[in-house]
């Protein structure tokens, strides 16, 4: 069953979509819930009503492993919206070298632009697919194939009446033949058979360049700009089988159809209007300074992303873009600096606050079966692809999540990320094995223990291990 569209998604609605992949967090559910259904109500409204309604950003606060960046992420896909991810601690002060926060728009509208793109690619496919099939027809049926035997006959029909009747009959029977390879192409019947296409190869270089907004990587163009004979595009031959050219030739041709001056245009508005950044690791730029010298990952940071987050103009390749209504959703841990310790102006610009709270054995327990994309659900999968049919009893998957919780409150607390360092201590074996075996695998709380007890009593080796 398709998605539903966002705009026919409550609040609640959007919440049991989120519940599918994440277990507890009701509160940061219902706040990234309630912020998705406001851009739809505000879409709703008249334009010089939509101008003064800005996102309500959200500060998402919670140890590691416990679904931040994964609510983002998930509810991202779930608005179709333009997403990034990127970590504060990647940015540096404006006029020092690394990142500035602008790039963090140009990525978002980089995204926005694929997003768009594949879109259009998929709504002219079919019209690709077809001028595809033509090339290939162009190969494997020469068109004049047929008339080489006349290349020496009477030019004119007063020389020989029959001529024209014969050049009738060569056209009629190349396009019999053509039509008889068309459908042996479009079948696949053909598909395994051999053929040289001629394929365009961008001759344009990717070079990382220091400009006004930072170290970025840009494509020089220089033969479009160069005009003239310099203008044509490289091309190769290359030797693929006919289900290969089908697929390269119509990607392609899709290429050329696609207008990419609308693309962009397209791009900067979805950025504009439903672009979603996730912020991760504010914590780590929180703090004043001392007096013990500047500190260009951290209150410079903090000061530089004040206009991004409040709406600002950002100068990207694709055009400018307006931050007004892009909704940031700032995250950290805070176990060590508080939201307190971000300057004012910043704790300003992220008014929701959101607590995300510690899982214990029982969310643990409930990860591991039901998400949809579930531990125990992956592992079964990947063994299944060397025949091996995995099982868990119930008493294995509670003494499972009872020894990584009791490792989280022991060492470092991790999470949900605890799972997996467990998950993948507890099937090492038969992941090696799996390939040498066929039969079905179950696992009981007697093998957990068996593998993991002695592990995870050593508290100092499973520090390293688990």
């Amino acid at each position: 069953m398709p998605p539903l569209p966002i705009e026919e998604l409550s609040p609640r609605e959007i919440v049991a979509e989120l519940d599918r992949y994440i277990v507890g967090q009701k509160a940061a559910k219902r706040a990234v819930a309630i912020a998705l259904r406001n851009r739809y109500r505000r879409q709703m409204l008249p334009a010089e009503q939509q101008e003064d309604i800005i996102p309500k950003n959200i500060l998402m606060i919670g140890p590691t492993g416990v679904g931040k960046t994964e609510i983002a992420r998930r509810l991202a896909q779930l608005a179709r919206a333009p997403f990034i991810k990127i970590e504060a601690t990647k940015f540096t002060e404006v006029g020092y070298v690394g990142r500035d926060v602008d790039s963090m728009i140009r990525d978002l509208v980089a995204v926005a632009y694929r997003i768009v793109e594949a879109e259009k690619t998929e709504e002219i496919r079919p019209r690709a697919a077809g001028q595809a099939v033509e090339r290939i027809l162009d190969i494997l049926v020469a068109p004049e194939s047929g008339r080489r035997a006349y290349a020496f006959a009477p030019l004119s029909p007063e020389d020989d009446p029959e001529v024209e009747q014969k050049e009738a009959d060569v056209r009629e029977a190349i396009r019999r033949r053509r039509e008889r390879v068309r459908e042996q192409v479009v079948s696949g019947a053909r598909d395994d058979e051999r053929i040289e296409i001629e394929v365009e190869e961008s001759a344009s270089p990717f070079v990382q360049i220091f400009s006004p907004h930072g170290l970025e990587e840009m494509g020089l163009d220089i033969a479009n700009q160069l005009g003239g004979a310099f203008a044509n595009r490289a091309s190769a031959k290359r030797s693929v089988t006919i289900a290969e050219a089908k697929e390269i030739l119509t990607e392609e041709e899709a290429r050329k159809m696609i207008d990419a001056a609308s693309v962009a245009k397209e791009a900067i508005e979805r950025t504009e209007q439903t672009g979603i950044v996730f912020l991760d690791e504010l914590d780590k730029i929180a703090g004043r300074e001392g007096g013990a010298g500047p500190d260009v990952s951290r209150e410079g940071v903090q000061r530089d992303l004040l206009p991004i987050i409040e709406g600002s103009t950002v100068a990207t390749k694709y055009g400018a873009v307006r931050t007004d209504h892009i909704l940031f959703i700032g995250a950290g841990a805070f176990h060590i600096s508080k939201p307190s310790d971000l300057i004012p102006e910043l704790q300003g610009r992220l008014p929701i606050r959101v607590e995300l709270e510690d899982l214990g054995e029982a969310d643990l327990r409930r990860i591991l079966t039901e998400p949809k994309n579930a531990l125990t659900k992956q592992y079964s999968q990947l063994l299944a692809a060397d025949g091996v049919n995995l099982e868990f009893s119930d008493e294995a998957l509670d003494e499972i999540a009872r020894l990584a919780h009791l490792v989280n409150t022991r060492a470092e607390n991790i999470g949900a990320r605890r799972l997996m360092t467990v998950m993948e201590r507890l099937l090492e074996d038969i992941m090696f094995d799996a390939p040498e075996v066929e039969r079905t695998i179950r696992i009981d709380a007697d093998y957990v223990n068996e593998k993991l007890a002695d592990l995870v009593s050593d508290v100092d080796l499973s520090k390293y291990i688990l």
